[in-house]
């Protein structure tokens, strides 16, 4: 069996991979972690009041590709750090666009057995503008999904 864990460097994406980490320990399996590169929409924190929507464009930027990247190494250097502990194989991969299309696809294209994911992501701002990476899998992978709280 092969199970696909999706991490964003989250608290709650940590658990889901401990939690993907026990299960193939206990099973045998082989875990492949993926981590969806899509550079974040950010605003310029400067302590004041909310901005004015004529504002709001002066102060929004997109994080470089080379930031997203690197942090994107950092969380599966870590991933593969804790599944080996464990003795679990594991195989790590960027992947590159909405979180749940990269994912979904990924797990179809790998013919993983199913997909673990944390329920909250890093900004439950950001979460509750465009729905929940967790939601999107549900209703899209072809393959089960765990839902880790």
């Amino acid at each position: 069996m092969q199970y696909l864990v999706a991490v964003d460097g989250s608290e709650s994406s940590t658990e889901a991979l401990e939690y993907a980490i026990d299960l193939a320990s206990q099973t045998d399996a082989s875990l492949l972690v993926a981590y969806a590169v899509e550079p974040r929409v950010l605003v310029e924190e400067t302590g004041e009041e909310a901005p004015t929507n004529a504002e709001v464009g002066q102060r929004i930027y997109t994080e470089d590709i080379d930031v997203a990247e690197t942090r994107g190494e950092e969380v599966l250097d870590d991933a593969r750090e804790r599944a080996e502990r464990a003795d679990v194989a594991v195989e790590t991969t960027l992947l590159y666009g909405s979180p749940v299309d990269s994912v979904a696809e990924y797990a179809e294209s790998e013919a993983v057995d199913g997909i673990f994911v944390g329920h909250r992501g890093l900004s439950d701002r950001v979460e509750g503008m465009v729905g929940s990476v967790a939601k999107g899998l549900v209703r899209h992978a072809t393959v089960p999904v765990t839902v880790v709280k």
